[in-house]
């Protein structure tokens, strides 16, 4: 993907060909320009952001059919992103596997009760199966957790889900859609709606680097902007009842040494009803989530107190190595765009996690709901709705079996080039080509200089927090060190993009803004580094 060549296929498209114009960038408008754009049709997508900035950085990491959906007895749900989930893992290996999950019981009663409930889960995922569940003693428990409280254990149930990296599975995506004749921008910020006797026909967009601002027409305009879907109502009717409920999850990344395990642990049912993971992940743990209903949003949702006490209090009645606040590395926070309920309720439970497709009277088309597992399915109907909507001639979706960019079945065993797949060897010439380039950006994680020069030329990277937070997964893994780090990127990056150092030191003083959400240990940061030459 290359962001001035995108800006010149805009310019030179003529009026009214665009067949799709897409407004949103994460995970449900990428995978709607892939689809779109593998059955031939003329697709523009338009983020005002990064793509993945919002929601789709910021999941548990796991693709999955979802036990908890499948306890409150929405099956239909569960098959489908069973289903999903084994197609994302067959055309996405070098990014989605295999994640085996152990349920620690400490009564009688749930070894047989989440036992017989997994049956159910794996007969749902068919030949999509990733393995069967079973039960095991306590004996196997605490093998295969050396870290799970013994007190009180009587057993365990071993079962299988799909784990992936959620921001990079997205640039892939954006890649494959590019690949299949997509023009894909990020930092376009559409802002208004252009219309011809009560129909939409296209889309104002400004670009948020220049200010150059665009007309640009098209026969369908797909709202796909999560938890913001509601911003683009109100553009097309103005008092319009809001769609979407937020959601935010809040997850805690730790030293593996506090699992010591390359096993998950899932807790069902906490005291207050939520579910609680500790995954690994990138040689380190993730705890979470939270289940936190808000009443408002933004582009850098805040971890709260109390989701924070939650993490780490739930995960101390489990772990035998209690962790502290001290320990966290790095937090995080993710709004979920859940379908909001036609009455008045507090409890997320009560929200649907399925997706829903509006068609305004203007012919606006809006996707809210769902989850990252379900986002090619998602896409689908949304394209098979637009081909209605706009009178285009149907082709068939060719989702299903495609291969995603990068695809690889036995990815390089080297972090953290394996992220990459296919392209992991041509990440490598670049630090060949330039030693310097082969050095890595900080001692405590494996990053080399070269992955920002890749990040900037082939995956629009266009921020040092594009590069650290999803590009990398720095940010997301040791916030300090991403902090330390960010002076080197801004240099490197400014070499690729041809700016200068004030350009630099904007960009550093950016990162730490967004940064300070990231770290929970009491660590100052220096509000302004040298920018390394």
């Amino acid at each position: 993907m290359n962001r001035p060549e995108s800006i010149k296929s805009l310019r030179a498209m003529p009026a009214r060909t665009w067949d799709m114009i897409i407004i949103g960038g994460g995970a449900t408008g990428l995978g709607i320009a892939m689809d779109a754009a593998s059955r031939g049709y003329k697709t523009l997508l338009l983020e005002q952001a990064d793509f993945a900035k919002g929601t789709s950085s910021r999941a548990t990491k796991l693709v999955h059919g979802g036990v908890r959906y499948l306890a409150q007895g929405d099956i239909a749900l569960v098959r489908e992103a069973l289903y999903e989930r084994g197609l994302l893992l067959n055309n996405a290996p070098h990014l989605a596997h295999n994640q085996q999950f152990i349920i620690p019981h400490y009564s009688w009663w749930q070894g047989p009760f989440y036992t017989i409930g997994l049956k159910i889960y794996d007969m749902l995922s068919g030949r999509l199966s990733l393995g069967k569940s079973r039960h095991i003693s306590k004996n196997e428990v605490t093998n295969r957790l050396p870290n799970i409280k013994a007190d009180g254990l009587k057993g365990g149930i071993v079962y299988h889900d799909g784990q992936f990296d959620d921001a990079r599975l997205a640039v892939n995506i954006a890649q494959t859609a590019a690949e299949n004749g997509a023009v894909m921008l990020n930092y376009f910020k559409v802002d208004g709606l252009l219309k011809q006797d009560g129909k939409i026909t296209g889309v104002t967009t400004t670009d948020l680097e220049t200010g150059e601002t665009f007309r640009v027409s098209g026969r369908t305009v797909i709202n796909a902007t999560g938890v913001f879907v509601d911003e683009i109502l109100q553009l097309d009717n103005p008092g319009a009842r809001p769609m979407v409920r937020p959601s935010q999850g809040v997850h805690l990344v730790l030293d593996a040494s506090f699992l010591k395990s390359t096993s998950a642990i899932m807790i069902p049912k906490t005291p207050d009803g939520r579910v609680l993971f500790a995954v690994p992940w990138h040689n380190k743990v993730l705890l979470g989530t939270t289940d936190t209903p808000l009443e408002t949003h933004s582009m850098e949702p805040v971890a709260l107190e109390q989701e924070i006490d939650f993490i780490l209090s739930t995960a101390a009645q489990y772990l035998t190595r209690t962790p502290t606040r001290a320990d966290v590395f790095s937090m995080f926070a993710g709004l979920r765009p859940l379908a909001a309920p036609q009455k008045d309720t507090n409890s997320t439970k009560e929200i649907s996690r399925s997706h829903k497709i509006l068609v305004a009277p203007s012919g606006l088309i809006t996707i809210t709901g769902g989850k990252w597992t379900t986002f090619r399915k998602m896409a689908e109907d949304t394209v098979d709705e637009a081909i209605r909507q706009g009178n285009i001639t149907p082709a068939k979706c060719n989702t299903k079996g495609m291969r995603i960019h990068g695809y690889q079945k036995q990815p390089m065993a080297l972090a953290p080039l394996d992220v990459y797949g296919s392209d992991a060897a041509q990440v490598q010439a670049i630090a060949a080509m330039q030693p310097e380039l082969a050095k890595t950006l900080h001692p405590q994680l494996p990053y080399i200089k070269a992955q920002v020069v890749w990040a900037v030329r082939q995956e629009m990277a266009r921020t040092v927090e594009d590069t650290l937070a999803r590009r990398l997964r720095a940010l997301f893994l040791d916030a300090q060190a991403a902090i330390d780090m960010a002076p080197e990127v801004a240099s490197i990056m400014a070499a690729e993009l041809g700016k200068n150092e004030d350009w630099q030191q904007q960009q550093v003083k950016a990162f730490y803004a967004v940064a300070q959400n990231y770290l929970l240990k009491n660590i100052r940061i220096r509000e302004q580094l040298p920018v390394t030459a």
